[in-house]
């Protein structure tokens, strides 16, 4: 296809727009080569490419975004997660700020944008470029929106760059923040004016592009965020000011914002071209499994492009000599308490069902077919099975007839890599519990065949079926029939009881909590928590904790009282299953908003640094 063609030659370009310099040097090594990309159209369409490229790929497993709230620990060897896990960030160590490469990929989109109209074009190229120039600047104007849109959520109030600077500009190196507000309405702005000119959707070849639905999906996740606590009314910044005494970060609580976000999402909801994927509704397990292993757009309303490959598989498969994989990521027992039972129940609310004792036997997907499991724990037993879908857990199973056996993480004394939770010190799986969301049955790591034919989602239906509950909810004095059912068509595809079920579901704080929770176990592993948890003002409870797994990394004195023998699968499996501290984490109230660079703030005497830095 021709525009995924395009994306994978952007190294080229990358290499045009390379730039050493930092922010606010704003004369990048493009400038040298203008007439080679601005007097070709075919050069253009790969800087073009190149700004799709930059688009924000926050879910791949390597960002460590999992592991840095309160979804996994990245327990593999030294990961950028331990700085915010322990609070040791800050304005010269943030390895998820992209400060300077953010507003060097705004400059190229710029650059573009001013540019793609002069691009010469002979007869043949005008007859077919001709009427797709104005959608070209289009899109690269909503890749613009999109890439402020990350500096809004990572810093609140940013410099809005309207013109395109030069080195020796005084300009340059005297830009003040614009405030928090001002820059969601550049970001609206920017998008109301290009909707028209994007269409719904493409033919084939042109699958991926920015869509009237990406505009809207952008449009109503950045007005959630700004309707959100963190941004609407919090107090915590009132001294957050320019030079000028100009005020940052608004401190009057608008409810209407809430309204706005609300309408936003509903726009998308009615556009009709979009709807949850469901190829197997008989199966709710493998219903939801399905969307993170194959490439969809039913329900992906714009997906970061990747070839097929074995990446999630490599690094979320358990370790052990039977699956191949690294299972780098030890998920919480937070999450895990997180998911309800299938009867719609918190697993802590009188009538549940719950039970953690015992162990039970019975059937479970295993990513292509439903197999027998046995010695369970009766924790596993009845789940949302999203749960099933999302979750390695102990004696749960995997391609059970190529792998031969049901996954083991307990530990026990000397056995002989049978355990597939600890094959070194340093690799280990410390909570009894691996990532299965977004890995691929038809993928075998042992023969090194098969690959996933996977989408990365920007955006995708779900999430706007939950931003719209969580505005309207919020608008409401307490949640009325368009809420419930906004959730309750998510939860509609696993096969979940409709809400509300609780007394409590039916008041605007308890209904809150569903949403809240709905959010994290349908976005889970999709990089939503993290912001998530700093949007709503949580992330000091939840982040500032002990956080939990089973007791995976047993002492020998343990396995020793157990009563069987130590080096037994026995003496591991009677120990196993406590809740047991895995590491001790810090966030402070200056952790909810990132620090300005210091080198900005050297650079420019007229940018201010946040709250608590």
């Amino acid at each position: 296809m021709l525009f995924r063609n395009i994306i994978l030659s952007t190294l080229l370009v990358a290499t045009l727009f390379t730039s050493c310099r930092k922010f606010l040097d704003v004369v990048p090594s493009e400038v040298i080569t203008s007439e080679n990309i601005w007097g070709d159209i075919n050069n253009a369409n790969r800087a073009l490419a190149r700004l799709y490229n930059a688009l924000p790929n926050e879910t791949r497993s390597s960002t460590d975004y999992w592991s840095s709230t309160d979804e996994a620990k990245n327990h593999w060897e030294n990961p950028t997660s331990l700085l915010y896990n322990n609070g040791s960030w800050g304005p010269t160590t943030n390895p998820f700020g992209n400060w300077e490469g953010t507003y060097s990929d705004i400059r190229k989109a710029s650059l573009f944008i001013a540019n793609i109209e002069k691009v010469p074009l002979n007869t043949d190229q005008a007859v077919f470029y001709g009427p797709r120039i104005p959608r070209f600047k289009a899109e690269a104007r909503f890749l613009r929106a999109m890439y402020y849109f990350q500096l809004f959520k990572k810093y609140g109030a940013v410099p809005i760059i309207y013109d395109i600077l030069n080195l020796d500009d005084p300009a340059a190196s005297q830009l003040p923040r614009n405030s928090a507000d001002e820059v969601v309405e550049y970001i609206l702005k920017e998008l109301d004016e290009i909707l028209p000119l994007l269409p719904q959707s493409y033919e084939t070849a042109d699958v991926g592009r920015i869509t009237q639905g990406a505009v809207l999906a952008l449009k109503s996740r950045t007005l959630l965020y700004a309707a959100s606590p963190l941004f609407n009314g919090n107090r915590l910044y009132a001294n957050v000011k320019n030079a000028d005494g100009k005020q940052l970060f608004s401190q009057v609580y608008d409810a209407e914002k809430w309204k706005k976000a609300a309408d936003a999402a509903k726009k998308v909801l009615d556009l009709n071209v979009y709807s949850l994927y469901n190829p197997t509704p008989a199966n709710p397990v493998n219903n939801y499994a399905q969307l993170f292993f194959t490439r969809e757009y039913t329900e992906t309303i714009l997906a970061y492009t990747v070839g097929n490959n074995k990446d999630f598989e490599w690094d979320l498969v358990p370790n052990g000599a039977q699956f191949g994989g690294h299972g780098r990521f030890s998920v919480l027992q937070e999450l895990i308490d997180a998911y309800e039972m299938k009867n719609g129940y918190p697993i802590n609310t009188t009538g549940s069902g719950y039970v953690s004792m015992g162990t039970w036997a019975g059937q479970i997907w295993d990513g292509l077919k439903l197999s027998a499991v046995s010695n369970v724990s009766n924790m596993y037993k009845d789940r949302d099975p999203r749960f099933y879908a999302s979750i390695f857990f102990q004696h749960s199973v995997w391609r059970l007839e190529k792998v031969g056996r049901p996954v083991k993480l307990a530990w026990w004394g000397n056995n002989n890599n049978n355990s597939d939770g600890w094959p070194k010190s340093g690799t280990n799986c410390e909570s009894g519990y691996n990532i299965r969301k977004w890995a691929s049955p038809e993928v075998d790591l042992k023969s090194g065949t098969g690959d996933a034919r996977r989408n990365i989602p920007i955006f995708r239906l779900a999430e706007i079926y939950l931003n719209y509950a969580e505005a309207l909810n919020e608008y409401l004095p307490a949640p009325d029939q368009n809420v419930y059912d906004a959730v309750n068509a998510v939860r509609a595809r696993v096969s979940m009881p409709a809400l509300p079920i609780l007394a409590s579901d039916q008041t605007k704080e308890g209904m809150r909590a569903r949403i809240r929770n709905e959010r994290r176990i349908e976005l889970a592993f999709e990089s939503h928590r993290f912001w998530d948890v700093r949007r709503w003002l949580i992330a000091k409870q939840v982040d500032n904790t002990n956080v939990h797994g089973m007791n995976a990394r047993p002492t020998t004195a343990e396995l020793t009282g157990s009563g069987f023998n130590s080096n037994s699968e026995e003496a591991g499996l009677a120990v196993f299953y406590k809740p047991v501290i895995i590491q001790s984490r810090v966030f402070q109230d200056k952790h909810y908003l990132m620090p300005i660079p210091k080198s900005e703030i050297d650079k420019d005497p007229n940018i201010v640094q946040n709250f608590g830095w």
